[in-house]
C-alpha cells in the first residue's frame, strides 16, 4: 500500500537542464458519446487538472504552482491573483455557484492547507483546514462544505468541513498503510465517492457524507483512482492504471473510463500516456457531455506553445 505522495507544483523539468527530456503537456476535452478528442491548450511545462467553470466558457488547471485559466476555443492563458498562495497542487475546484475557487497549497514546512478565493482571483486566501496535509476535493451541492483527504495521527482518511469553518469531520479511515482519496459529491448530496486500497487493489467506494454506509462500487482488475460523478448522477469518470502499478505515479500508461452508478458497467473513453495531474479533481462541463483532462508526451521534437 502507498501512502498519498506531497503534491507538487507543476514545474518545467527542461528549465536549468540542457539533457532533460522535453515535456509537452496537453490540456485536452473529449466527448462522451463519440470519443473525439481535441486539444485546447499545448506546452513545454507541466500543467494539471482542469476544472470546467460553470458557465461551460473555460478552464481552470494547476502549474508552476498557480492556478491558469484557457478559453475552451484555446488562445491566451491568464494566471489567477492567488495572494501569497503560490506553492498551489493539482487539488483545486470551483463551488457549485462557480464564485469560489477551493485550492490546496504547500506551505513552506511542506504540507497542504485548503484555502478559498474567488474564482476570479484574489490577494488573500481565506484559510479552511486548521491542519496539514489536507488535499480538496469536492464541494457539497449545496455548497455549504468541502470534502478532502487528509492525514491524522498517521492515518490517512476522508474528511469533511463546513466551508464556513470549524471542527473537521473524519468519514472514513484508510487501513493501516493504506489511502483513502479523491472524494467527490454526488450531485444529489446523497454520497460521496471515493478511492481505496483496503482491500488490496485502488477501487471505487462510496458512502454517505455522515459517515454511514460505506460500500464498495467496482470491482474490476485495475488500480481505479479520483471517481467524479456525472452532473446527472448516473455515472462517473475515473483514472485506471494496470494492476501492478502503486500509487497515482506521472508518465503512466492510463485508461480514462466511464462506469455506470447502476450496474457497474464501464467502458474505456481514452487511453493516453499520464497518471498524476491527468484527471485528479471534478472535470466534467455542465452540460455532461464532455470531460476536461491532461496527457503527456515525454522525449517529443514537436514545438508546442508555451
Amino acid at each position: 500500500m502507498s501512502p498519498k505522495p506531497p503534491d507538487r507544483p507543476g514545474v518545467d523539468p527542461a528549465a536549468g537542464d540542457a539533457a532533460a527530456p522535453t515535456l509537452i503537456s496537453r490540456l485536452e476535452i473529449l466527448d462522451v458519446i463519440s470519443g473525439r478528442r481535441r486539444v485546447v491548450h499545448s506546452t513545454t511545462r507541466h500543467v494539471e487538472a482542469p476544472n470546467w467553470t460553470r458557465d461551460g466558457r473555460a478552464l481552470l488547471f494547476n502549474g508552476g504552482g498557480r492556478i491558469h485559466r484557457v478559453s475552451v476555443a484555446g488562445g491566451a492563458v491568464h494566471a489567477l491573483e492567488t495572494g501569497f498562495a503560490v506553492s498551489c497542487n493539482n487539488d483545486h475546484g470551483l463551488s457549485p455557484d462557480g464564485d469560489e475557487l477551493a485550492i490546496s497549497d504547500q506551505t513552506e514546512e511542506g504540507s497542504s492547507i485548503i484555502y478559498v478565493i474567488p474564482s476570479d482571483g484574489s490577494t488573500s486566501p481565506r484559510r479552511v483546514t486548521p491542519k496539514g496535509p489536507s488535499y480538496w476535493h469536492g464541494w457539497s451541492p449545496d455548497g455549504s462544505t468541502l470534502a478532502y483527504c487528509a492525514q491524522r495521527e498517521g492515518r490517512f482518511g476522508i474528511f469533511t468541513i463546513p466551508l464556513s469553518g470549524g471542527d473537521e469531520r473524519r468519514i472514513t479511515t484508510a487501513i493501516e498503510g493504506g489511502l483513502d482519496d479523491g472524494p467527490d459529491y454526488s450531485p444529489d448530496g446523497r454520497w460521496i465517492y471515493f478511492n481505496s486500497d483496503r482491500t488490496g487493489l485502488m477501487q471505487i467506494w462510496r458512502v454517505h457524507p455522515d459517515g454511514t454506509g460505506l460500500e464498495r462500487v467496482t470491482f474490476g482488475p485495475r488500480n481505479d483512482w479520483f471517481p467524479h460523478p456525472s452532473p446527472d448522477g448516473r455515472s462517473f469518470v475515473v483514472l485506471s492504471y494496470a494492476p501492478d502499478v502503486r500509487g497515482h505515479p506521472p508518465n503512466k500508461d492510463v485508461e480514462l473510463r466511464l462506469v455506470t452508478v447502476l450496474g457497474g458497467e464501464s467502458r474505456v473513453l481514452a487511453q493516453l500516456f499520464g497518471g498524476q495531474g491527468t484527471i485528479n479533481v471534478p472535470s466534467w462541463s455542465p452540460d455532461g457531455r464532455e470531460i476536461a483532462f491532461v496527457s503527456y508526451e515525454v522525449g517529443a521534437s514537436s514545438h508546442p506553445t508555451a
